[in-house]
């Protein structure tokens, strides 16, 4: 049984090593419910393994396509957890989802290409996309009364310049799966226009006991032949600095671009040994530590919902996948950049804002708060988001 309480957290380490405005970069006595990132340690596992490889005395070169066991690994992995049949000599490990993004935007587009982006999503979609030279058209998500999205008039923003789609599966920050019809319409449409899809499942294994991932892979490996996936380790994990990653496909000639597009045969690109190392024993040894984990982030994602609902101001759904919550402030009666920063500095707790910056337009009015944390620091972060809210909303 995995302790997911305060007493498992090392919060001095936390502070000297936990970045990308955590710990590390928030004032002393600011609790940060910041970046998806969890507190507590990994598996142990994990860390047996890079010691016991660190034992042997060698850091050599690797081969430039990933370790065989690595790519065996993980292809073993894929179909016992998501049901995806991937070929190991299809799959390139790579230093992180954001590389594997990286890569595969770079193996397609080119400048003058448009690449369709829904809205919100996180910002890699658009950074990736941006940095190959392709144009980025946003699709304002909008969704139906059971709380799917609505991709009715998806077709309507595909352009004869539209080359690629990206797909946040499960999404960020929205925290929604794909029912398997919705996710066969996008197919469809990338079957009838002929653009390539982004597929983005670094949260497919942080899915609620209440809800089903469908991976668009499930509709077929031959209808998937423009399909390019990604995953990483660190959300499932808690490895975001080991910077592990892999993208997989179907076709093969495709493969080779994004081989050439990570840069992994120039030596230039690449994944170290150790991270490889670390995924692999993730894959083998550590699912029981998500599955416990997602047992504790239901409780934590529960007990917020019921707070947050009860906030002057504040609307919140319950999401179906994701350590986070995106709820709406638009009521509270400031800003949510002006509010985000008046919690932080009145109340010392840190949370994201919505907005163009991490994940478009159409995230205004709404901030984000990982759940990836004690239900004791949770709790206290709570008390400090609503004292602040209730003064607000009394001001307004």
């Amino acid at each position: 049984m995995v302790d997911f309480t305060n007493q498992s957290i090392n919060f001095d380490v936390l502070r000297k090593r936990a970045f990308n405005m955590r710990w590390a970069e928030v004032p002393e006595g600011v609790i940060p419910l910041t970046a998806a990132d969890t507190d507590f340690p990994p598996a142990p596992e994990i860390s047996e393994a890079l010691i016991e490889y660190i034992k042997g005395g060698y850091f050599s070169y690797t081969p430039k396509r990933g370790f065989a066991s690595f790519r065996t690994a993980v292809s073993k992995a894929l179909k016992e957890r998501k049901g995806e049949v991937v070929d190991p000599e299809l799959i390139l490990p790579i230093d992180s989802a954001a590389r594997g993004m990286d890569a595969i935007a770079k193996a397609i587009l080119q400048p003058g290409d448009e690449a369709l982006v829904f809205d919100p999503v996180d910002f890699l979609f658009k950074t990736s996309m941006t940095a190959a030279g392709a144009k980025i058209n946003l699709f304002p998500m909008k969704f139906r009364e059971d709380g799917t999205i609505d991709f009715s008039d998806l077709e309507k923003y595909i352009t004869p310049k539209t080359k690629m789609l990206g797909l946040c599966n499960p999404h960020n920050p929205l925290g929604k799966v794909y029912p398997l019809e919705d996710l066969d319409h996008i197919l469809k449409l990338s079957e009838k226009y002929g653009f390539y899809i982004m597929n983005d499942e670094i949260w497919s294994d942080i899915v609620y006991p209440d809800a089903k991932f469908n991976s668009i892979l499930n509709l077929g490996n031959e209808r998937n032949r423009k399909t390019l996936s990604v995953f990483g380790f660190s959300k499932s994990f808690g490895i975001a600095g080991l910077r592990a990653g892999c993208v997989y496909c179907q076709d093969p000639e495709l493969f080779e671009k994004v081989v050439r597009a990570s840069q992994v045969e120039d030596t230039i690109g690449g994944i170290d040994a150790l991270s490889q190392v670390a995924g692999q024993a993730c894959v083998e040894k550590c699912y029981y530590w998500v599955d416990e984990f997602m047992a504790h982030v239901t409780k934590n994602r529960d007990y917020a919902l019921e707070r947050l609902n009860a906030m002057p101001g504040v609307s919140c759904y319950k999401p179906q996948a994701t350590f986070v919550l995106f709820p709406d402030v638009s009521g509270v009666g400031m800003e949510a950049e002006e509010l985000v920063g008046y919690l932080a500095e009145k109340h010392k707790v840190s949370i994201v804002p919505g907005g163009a910056k991490f994940f478009g337009p159409g995230s205004a009015g709404h901030v984000r708060i990982c759940l990836a944390t004690s239900h004791e620091v949770l709790a206290e972060a709570l008390d400090r988001i609503e004292a602040g809210i209730r003064e607000v909303a009394q001001r307004a």
